[in-house]
């Protein structure tokens, strides 16, 4: 039963593929500690969010 629960989800659209999970390790100006920025972005924009 679960294993055609999982197949479903991957029939339908490929949208979710045109995305990437990035994860970018920040500095907090206030105390000095880092941070761990995560977003889904557009496979186009990675590099765009690398960049800033």
């Amino acid at each position: 039963m679960a294993k055609k629960t999982v197949a479903s989800l991957h029939e339908g659209t490929k949208e979710g593929r045109s995305y990437t999970k990035v994860i970018k390790m920040v500095k907090s100006p206030k105390t000095g500690a880092y941070m761990f920025d995560e977003q889904m972005v557009p496979n186009e924009k990675v590099q765009d969010f690398f960049k800033k």
